[in-house]
């Protein structure tokens, strides 16, 4: 576990798998970069394929800062603290993924003018980039929630998810309105290779849609829903096959 600082001051944190060409995977809403790209294997795999593997903990998730002031997260802060990680590091050629929240993360550095050789966008389709905040009322209602949901309801399986992960609601309950739109032109204006990796049964949006979208977009199916597809060793070997294609 390693430490850097964003540009407000909050302390977040990073891990680091393997050598060779850097590569920074940014993980989904109440994971961690452990959870997202370790416990699964991924990060050991693509490490042995020559990465060298960077996967911070977004800030209100894993060992990163979780102020509960809202005004430590404004709009776009979790590309901002994307960036200063690049800038930590003192990475100019380099790859940039990400899963979910992760991949509109990713989305929103590319748009700000981050430029990696190549981009990995995955667990996300054209209308969750465009509509950011469809779900806001699913994740403020269990982040709020002083009961648990019933057994099965989607809002029950969030809750479980974020029992495993240990997240500290208060803080991420702001997380969610830091997300920023993207425009049709936005995700067109992306000259970077993109691969938008989507499970067959992931509702995120058309993983199709997106690839053609985005100025140089190409779609790779994985199985599995949206919570499945990540645990799935296909994931990984799908970011390795284009970045070493």
């Amino acid at each position: 576990m390693q430490h850097f600082r964003g540009r407000d001051g909050a302390e977040l944190a990073y891990r680091e798998v393997g050598d060779g060409r850097p590569l920074v995977l940014i993980h989904g809403f109440f994971s961690n970069g452990f959870v997202n790209w370790i416990k699964y294997g991924h990060a050991a795999a693509l490490a042995e394929r020559g990465f060298r593997v960077v996967m911070p903990d977004l800030r209100a998730h894993g060992e990163s800062a979780k102020p509960h002031e809202a005004s430590a997260y404004y709009p776009d802060v979790l590309a901002e603290d994307g960036e200063a990680l690049l800038e930590h590091l003192g990475l100019t050629d380099y790859d940039l993924g990400g899963y979910s929240l992760g991949a509109r993360t990713v989305v929103r550095m590319l748009v700000r003018g981050a430029r990696p050789r190549r981009a990995i966008v995955a667990g996300m389709g054209l209308d969750g980039m465009l509509h950011p905040l469809r779900n806001r009322q699913h994740f403020v209602d269990v982040l709020t929630a002083t009961e648990a949901y019933p057994h099965g309801t989607p809002e029950f399986l969030t809750q479980a998810f974020l029992r495993t992960t240990g997240g500290d609601p208060k803080a991420l309950v702001h997380v969610v309105d830091t997300q920023v739109a993207n425009s049709p032109a936005d995700l067109a204006a992306i000259d970077v290779p993109t691969a938008v990796i989507l499970g067959t049964e992931d509702d995120n949006g058309s993983g199709p849609g997106l690839a053609d979208a985005l100025g140089e977009g190409y779609f790779l199916p994985i199985p599995g829903t949206h919570m499945g597809a990540v645990t799935r060793p296909e994931l990984a070997a799908a970011i390795g096959d284009f970045l070493t294609d």
